[in-house]
């Protein structure tokens, strides 16, 4: 059985048995064993024998859990994802939802956050792909990954509801982007279908905020002080937002 079937398996079904709690256990520990390895030695690229060494495995005992290391990673994947999407929607939802921009910050905030915590599963989900690693077409790691990545999209489809969403400044919008905003009306037909110029403003918000993320969450930005990389920070996010469309408030004095 694997990680995706047990998840099923639990989920609502049946009490699990000893023996099924015993299996769901263990595929939690080499999860957090590997997770713990990365973050101790800051890469993304895992070897079985250093987990099953870790945890008083052999190397041959962990395929009885994961068919091999594709497979762990496409949960941690998930997982991470999961994790960053869970975090990002608590800080929206802290925040009143007609304060677009409130929302709009400590969404910018909660990703900029995790990011320089958690840098190694940063790297594991939005950075260099992991040197041999191929994730399954349209799998757990694609549907985690939209998952995350709709919180930034609520904000949008909120500020459209509430009449607050202004054309952004780039209203050019190349053929190649509206057939991608085709696709995504035909693969999400419950969600709200943001016009061309709307759809390439979210990407380049996305992009912007991590982009910032990214370079302080590696170190590239230590050279500002602590409070010079917060006020650069903020000014970043209000630039994004002033070019997408959404409502910012007047700069403090």
């Amino acid at each position: 059985m694997t990680t995706q079937s047990q998840d099923q398996h639990t989920a609502g079904g049946p009490p699990l048995s000893r023996r099924e709690r015993a299996r769901a256990a263990t595929i939690e520990e080499i999860k957090e064993t590997a997770t713990r390895l990365m973050s101790e030695q800051g890469t993304t690229d895992l070897r079985f024998s250093d987990i099953a060494r870790e945890m008083g495995m052999t190397a041959p005992a962990l395929y009885r859990y994961f068919a091999d290391r594709d497979e762990l990673l496409t949960a941690l994947i998930a997982d991470t994802f999961d994790e960053l999407g869970a975090i990002v929607a608590a800080a929206r939802e802290q925040v009143p939802a007609d304060d677009v921009w409130g929302r709009f910050l400590a969404v910018a905030d909660a990703y900029r956050s995790w990011a320089k915590q958690e840098p190694v599963r940063f790297a594991l989900i939005l950075g260099m792909p992991v040197p041999g690693y191929n994730a399954p077409e349209d799998g757990p790691t694609t549907e985690a990954a939209q998952r995350a990545m709709s919180q930034l999209k609520a904000i949008f489809f909120d500020a459209a509801d509430q009449g607050v969403l202004d054309k952004p400044l780039l209203t050019d919008v190349d053929e190649a982007l509206r057939e991608c905003v085709e696709v995504e009306k035909a693969e999400h037909p419950d969600e709200p279908t943001p016009s061309p110029e709307t759809f390439q403003a979210m990407l380049h918000s996305w992009a912007s905020l991590h982009g910032f993320s990214s370079l302080e969450a590696h170190g590239h930005l230590r050279w500002l002080t602590p409070e010079g990389r917060d006020a650069l920070f903020l000014s970043y996010v209000r630039l994004t937002a002033i070019t997408a469309g959404l409502p910012v408030p007047p700069a403090a004095d």
